[in-house]
């Protein structure tokens, strides 16, 4: 159990060096929401307490058989106003989009190997945040299509709430940009803990 302490202590410490890094880069408005966000992480560290008195809450992620498709992405992307700004934007690379949507639902043995819906929109977040797949516009696209996977599987509310708001959805997708790749679990778990609580 100690070890499981340490382990989320320095995925916070972690996550805070990263925003350091990124705070020289951003208003001042940006890092303290992206410092807020890390702040709302320790959460986890109260999850590991209730698991230690046995009263943790078992949360459950949702599973669904019906998949996203290339096609509907790119139409959800088609529409974003950015168009009419840059003539580079949207422009995918090697049909990255289509690669990443393979990837989210792939099986290992018979299983997925993102066995939940939470888990399978917090890492087609990552995944195009991180592999650039469009030559313009991955952040923007990337938290579009998060928002876009997160409603079509009819997740994006919990209680008549958004499970993510406008501001934590920016402080993470420009979080997933400046991490190392190294940083992907921490990322995931991250944003897993606030859009799944």
């Amino acid at each position: 159990m100690n070890q499981k302490r340490l382990d989320y202590l320095e995925k916070t410490v972690k996550l805070i060096d990263i925003a350091t890094r990124m705070d020289e880069r951003l208003e001042g408005n940006d890092a303290k929401e992206i410092l807020r966000v890390i702040g709302g992480y320790s959460k986890a560290l109260n999850l590991l307490d209730d698991y230690d008195h046995r009263t943790l809450k078992k949360i459950r992620g949702n599973t669904s058989n019906t998949m996203i498709t290339y096609e509907n992405c790119m139409d959800v992307v088609g529409k974003l106003k950015f168009h009419e700004q840059s003539n580079l934007f949207a422009l995918e690379r090697d049909q990255g989009l289509k690669a990443i949507i393979g990837d989210i639902y792939l099986t290992f043995d018979g299983k997925d190997v993102y066995p939940t819906l939470e888990e399978k929109a917090v890492n087609f977040l990552y995944m195009i945040v991180k592999n650039h797949v469009f030559i313009d516009g991955n952040k923007r696209i990337a938290a579009t299509l998060f928002i876009y996977f997160l409603q079509f599987y009819g997740i994006l509310y919990k209680e008549g709430r958004q499970v993510i708001d406008n501001n934590t959805l920016t402080a993470l997708t420009l979080l997933i940009a400046q991490s190392n790749p190294k940083e992907k679990e921490v990322m995931t778990d991250l944003i897993g803990t606030i859009t799944v609580q």
